[in-house]
């Protein structure tokens, strides 16, 4: 709930307005995950709430932890059906991964998600709870959100666009410090710029040639590259903000030469960022396989001699399973009963 909608819940009471704003304080600022430990509110508000509203909807199925301090967690609501958050400390910040679906329907062949098919779009509390059962595993304040867990976030705009808000009007992060990831649906990515949240927006590409993007992501069908592209100009455009390029360096897939110089042509002109990502082992059917670093460093020459701004991705957690899906996929409950077909979104 945002604050005002607190107010409304409240609404019988002459201190609503102050009593929501304490609430508030407690649930995002604090993160605390009872009513008991809102203690500067009445007794008997916090049972009155307690018997009506929970403060954390989610409980833990797993909680694993990497060597290089990677905490994941597999959560549920109280049902089987399991999502996964990250925390992620660095020396000069802490972030954290969270989750828009329950398993996605978008099919990529290279993801452990998709593989593991869809089930249900999150609530916005079911988003930023994820945030707040990290944020109290972490003795610093976790600044940094991306929406690179689980599902397709575009494909769940409205909570997500609530959670956003959240996190910065309640909890206080900078819209600057979000990213959203996307595979690429264009009507999508029109209506977030259109809603004109300051914030980065990264494009799942791993290949800028329509042929090889068909093979890895279905999406490409609907929405090629080409249309892809100029959906992301136009939101470069409409919001200012540079553009993240995720890309899946695939063996003799995605990571030649002539793949670097097709992506360089894409994005040409466009401020942004090219993450290069080197394959995290899932077991598919497709037998794709890790480049060796010599093929990563070639890759990566070819970009840089075209003027790109180029970036490889800090891989972490490995032992844990903390690619997106691994380890949902490898609980008994599973994240998905069943498989649906890619939505028409007009």
């Amino acid at each position: 709930m945002t604050r005002e909608e607190i107010q409304e819940v409240l609404q019988d009471r002459p201190d609503a307005r102050w009593r929501a704003k304490q609430i508030a304080h407690h649930l995002y600022a604090r993160a605390v995950d009872s009513f008991d430990l809102m203690n500067d509110l009445p007794k008997a508000l916090r049972e009155e709430l307690a018997e009506k509203f929970v403060v954390q909807p989610l409980s833990v199925a797993d909680h694993k932890m990497s060597v290089d301090e990677v905490d994941k967690l597999l959560v549920h609501n109280g049902d089987s059906q399991v999502f996964e958050c990250v925390l992620l400390p660095y020396h000069d910040r802490v972030s954290c991964c969270i989750s828009s679906q329950v398993g996605c329907p978008m099919g990529c062949k290279f993801c452990a998600t998709g593989l593991g098919g869809f089930d249900r779009n999150l609530s916005a509390g079911e988003i930023v709870g994820q945030y707040l059962m990290l944020q109290r595993l972490s003795e610093r304040r976790v600044s940094h959100v991306v929406f690179m867990g689980m599902g397709e976030p575009l494909l769940n705009l409205d909570n997500v666009v609530k959670a956003m808000k959240l996190l910065h009007e309640e909890v206080g992060l900078s819209y600057r410090h979000i990213t959203v990831s996307t595979v690429g649906i264009v009507p999508q990515i029109n209506a977030l710029g259109e809603i004109g949240l300051p914030i980065h927006l990264a494009l799942s590409l791993h290949s800028a040639v329509d042929e090889v993007r068909d093979r890895l992501m279905p999406v490409n069908h609907k929405w090629p590259v080409a249309d892809v592209m100029q959906a992301m100009k136009k939101y470069q455009r409409s919001t200012g903000r540079k553009i993240t390029l995720e890309y899946l360096l695939i063996k003799e897939l995605t990571d030649t030469p002539e793949q670097a110089e097709a992506l360089a042509r894409a994005v040409k002109g466009i401020p942004n960022v090219i993450n290069l990502i080197p394959f995290n082992w899932v077991d598919t059917e497709q037998g794709f396989a890790r480049p060796e670093k010599e093929r990563i460093r070639a890759f990566r020459r070819v970009l840089e001699k075209h003027g790109a701004n180029v970036t490889q991705r800090i891989e972490r957690g490995h032992e844990i399973a903390a690619a997106c899906g691994q380890l949902a996929g490898q609980h008994m409950g599973r994240f998905a009963k069943k498989t649906k077909p890619l939505p028409v979104v007009s």
